[in-house]
């Protein structure tokens, strides 16, 4: 990173974490960053994220994080949109972006027909489109070495995560939100999680691609896989297994190339040696390793098996979300719409009333989409996904096992849909992994 782009984040991030006036301040900032270009533009999306979701123990409190959200998307998009050449006679625009478009404008269509919050619904479905499409457009104009630098960048930011997180281990900071749950730096163990999940299985993808994979890659992916399990948060566990391996088995059916040209890793000692080591680990530790993991799968849910324990945690929403679906098999409840729309608290900004928020708690995606816009939106998404898988599967085992992880993770808590708050980084990776186009798929 250039210094003085280096130099602009860490006053942001000091600012974000001195001062309430410093903190609503370095939102507006933010904003003017997305600004100056299109890597700019979604650093400035992870920031955002990142400066929503810190640990409120760590940091001054804020009040303008809904409001600086939007205005931080707006620039983003403006940003990008600025250089795409879609305003002048030379429009380009790729097939992901464009399929992107109009599901959300049959979102907006839907919201408008269906839902009993409309301008709730037509808010969340303009700005998910929005931020994807700014994403997308973004990810794929970027030039081979741009692309890699900003790669290196985010990953290098979630390590950062990681290593700032290490430290409260040993203080009640990294547990205030449930006392046993690890949450780290990040407000709670059900986003620390999902975000060590995703750190973890780009590392473990890395090594695949690699001959000789680095000792410190090995390690990472040990260490993600560790403060998942501390952090309680099963979902993350689950998603980053079931992504990792769901990419090793599809990416060669899917992309057509040779097992052996795509795993390099497979042929190092290495990569045996941690497996061998992690089974002569877990025998060693016997009870106690079996124990923690355990209380890991329960989660005080004094439950026995992971079924079971997915049951007890979910069960209830699940039982909701299947009435509402069974009730209006078609046309849903409308989007971004609880599944008890009565105990919806939308907050609305004091100037002209417009929502500001209105946050909800889906269990499953599939669910949730089915309940919100119906069958025949189901058919849509999946579509949708279906092309995005299959252009991610076209770069590598890294790329589909980050898109296959993110929609696992949204397996247990459903945030795919929710890029104001912990759904923002898993989208920004996620059009990472499948927004590389022909001219740059080499890098």
């Amino acid at each position: 990173m250039p210094i003085r782009d280096l130099l602009f984040v860490l006053t942001m991030i000091v600012m974000r974490v001195v001062s309430e006036p410093t903190a609503n301040a370095s939102f507006l900032l933010l904003a003017g960053y997305a600004l100056l270009g299109r890597s700019q533009a979604i650093k400035a999306l992870a920031l955002s994220w990142l400066f929503s979701m810190l640990n409120p123990t760590l940091v001054a409190a804020t009040t303008f994080a809904s409001t600086g959200r939007f205005l931080i998307i707006g620039a983003a998009a403006l940003s990008v949109l600025s250089r795409s050449g879609l305003l002048g006679k030379n429009r380009q625009i790729s097939l992901m972006t464009f399929a992107t478009l109009i599901l959300g404008l049959l979102l907006v269509v839907h919201s408008l027909v269906v839902s009993p919050f409309a301008d709730v619904s037509i808010l969340k479905a303009i700005s998910w489109t929005l931020v994807t499409t700014t994403l997308l457009a973004a990810w794929g104009a970027l030039n081979v070495n741009e692309r890699a630098v900003l790669t290196n960048q985010m990953f290098n930011g979630l390590i950062l995560v990681l290593i700032c997180s290490l430290p409260l281990l040993a203080l009640p900071q990294g547990y205030s939100r449930n006392e046993t749950g690890f949450q780290g730096v990040l407000g709670h163990p059900q986003a620390f999680g999902p975000t060590m999940a995703l750190l973890g299985v780009w590392a473990a993808a890395g090594m695949l691609g690699d001959r000789r994979p680095p000792w410190w890659r090995v390690l990472l992916t040990g260490a993600c896989l560790l403060l998942i399990v501390l952090s309680e948060a099963r979902t993350a566990g689950v998603g980053m297994v079931l992504g990792f391996a769901m990419a090793v088995v599809l990416v060669p059916i899917l992309s057509r190339q040779r097992i052996r040209v795509m795993f390099h890793g497979l042929r190092s000692p290495r990569l045996y040696i941690v497996l061998t080591g992690a089974v002569i680990g877990g025998l060693l530790s016997g009870v106690a390793l079996t124990d923690r993991i355990g209380s890991y799968i329960d989660k005080r849910g004094g439950g026995g098996s992971v079924l079971d324990a997915y049951q007890t945690s979910r069960g209830a929403l699940l039982n909701t979300m299947v009435d509402n679906i069974e009730a209006n098999p078609w046309k849903g409840i409308g989007f971004g719409i609880a599944s008890n729309p009565s105990e919806m608290i939308i907050e609305r900004e004091s100037v002209f009333g417009l929502p500001s928020g209105a946050p909800i708690e889906k269990g499953v995606l599939p669910y949730q989409v089915a309940e919100e816009v119906g069958l025949l939106g189901v058919v849509f998404v999946l579509l949708w996904l279906g092309m995005a898988i299959k252009r991610a599967s076209r770069v590598s085992v890294t790329s589909l096992a980050m898109a296959l992880t993110v929609l696992m993770l949204n397996m247990g808590e459903s945030t795919f849909f929710s890029p104001g708050g912990m759904g923002l980084m898993p989208l920004i990776l996620f059009t990472w992994a499948v927004s590389v186009s022909p001219t740059n798929r080499q890098g």
